[in-house]
């Protein structure tokens, strides 16, 4: 059976917006064009531009961002009265080379990759956008769109501050994400009530002490043991402070200390992440690290300098919007195609957003059915099964129909 059979579409015959074939395929061009031109967050100005003349052919009138990238598009003229749905895909790519040996599209950027999907959720909110301004002028959107294009989702702390800034959620009742998720099938998605992903900070160690020969560790700071200590234990000493259920966890990616097998060093550093499952201890959790990390290097007299950054907090899925992406998902495809999925230990801006208005994300399913190897996100080998697109162009023009009807 075609995957695009009658059968996939159990609502079509009553719920308008189905992604049209020739539209279909130019949206799987363009995702490859943004592919093969992966930008930085901030620095997504031919990203910006290629959004920006397709939504004007469609006569719609984006409006870039004040820093030069990232849009704002109205599908609708929003009328005070009417709450907004708003759909947000973020733009911007890794700074990580393109490692895809069989692929037509692979960057053409040294050292960049769209290996977070976000080519896939640009396209999705442009191909929706597209659809839904077509119902618009037939008189069949009955309540106002706005369509985010956010920069800078992997700069902490993320893009969407300055988006909220730009006033993006004026007016806006409901938010809506989709993110790729390459352990769920393409023509399906996971849904979760409540958190669906985790707070996440960086954070930054400097340790400092008195020098010397290792012949004589008794008159020096050891700090090549100290900071190994702070490595070690910090982690379990964070984890038994607070409450087991918030998962709040350091994870070292970097440490640097000495430059010969004699020398005890002065300077010693390290460096990684804070994640938190739970949005009150993530509030908490700055003084709980500080604190650890001071703890241990005083046990060897070592002066420690912490930078904590904060990032972002948890994706915390609102029930009702969660049931519309579920409703929206099973009118287009089935109840079949929605599945339960856990809580991520990945951090994403679009957190910001649910802290001003109700909001949901929907893991959108990209690996290829029946694959076995899973190409996971932030890996330079990452790609999609492009069915994605149409999958999640239509479960959010469902999603817009269905809230607009309640």
């Amino acid at each position: 059976m075609s995957r695009e059979s009658e059968a996939d579409h159990p609502g079509d015959s009553l719920l308008p917006g189905a992604l049209p074939e020739l539209l279909r395929a130019e949206l799987v061009a363009f995702r490859r064009d943004l592919h093969m031109h992966p930008e930085l967050g901030n620095q997504e100005f031919r990203t910006t531009a290629a959004i920006k003349a397709r939504l004007e052919q469609a006569g719609l009138a984006p409006r870039v961002l004040p820093a030069g990238t990232g849009l704002i598009c109205d599908i609708g003229e929003p009328d005070g009265v009417r709450p907004i749905l708003a759909l947000r895909g973020d733009i911007d790519a890794l700074p990580i080379p393109d490692t895809k040996t069989d692929c037509a599209y692979r960057s053409t950027v040294p050292d960049r990759a769209h290996a977070c999907g976000h080519d896939v959720h640009t396209t999705v909110v442009l191909g929706a956008g597209l659809v839904l301004a077509e119902l618009h002028r037939e008189g069949r959107l009955p309540r106002p769109v706005r369509l985010i294009f956010q920069p800078a989702e992997e700069v902490l702390p993320g893009g969407a501050t300055d988006v909220i800034a730009a006033g993006a959620l004026d007016g806006v009742g409901r938010i809506i994400a989709v993110h790729c998720d390459p352990k769920v099938d393409a023509g399906r998605i996971g849904l979760r009530h409540g958190p669906i992903t985790s707070a996440c900070d960086r954070l930054e160690v400097t340790l400092a002490g008195a020098g010397g020969h290792t012949a004589r560790p008794h008159l020096t700071t050891d700090l090549v043991t100290a900071v190994a200590r702070v490595a070690a234990d910090v982690p379990g000493l964070v984890a038994r402070r607070v409450d087991a259920r918030s998962g709040l966890s350091v994870t070292w990616g970097r440490i640097e200390s000495g430059h010969a097998c004699n020398v005890i060093p002065q300077h010693a550093e390290l460096a990684g992440t804070v994640r938190c499952l739970d949005l009150d201890t993530w509030r908490h959790a700055p003084d709980v690290v500080h604190a650890a990390i001071d703890e241990i290097a005083n046990l060897y007299k070592a002066k420690s300098e912490i930078n904590y950054v904060r990032g972002v907090p948890p994706v915390v899925n609102d029930v009702t919007v969660t049931e519309l992406l579920h409703d929206a998902m099973a009118a287009r495809r089935g109840v079949h195609s929605v599945e339960d999925t856990q809580q991520s230990l990945g951090g994403e801006d679009f957190s910001w957003y649910l802290e001003h208005v109700p909001g949901a994300m929907a893991r959108l399913g990209v690996r290829r059915p029946g694959e076995r190897t899973v190409r996971d996100l932030h890996q330079g080998d990452f790609d999609v099964d492009e069915h994605a697109i149409t999958v999640g162009v239509e479960l959010f023009t469902a999603a817009a129909l269905l809230d607009a009807e309640r």
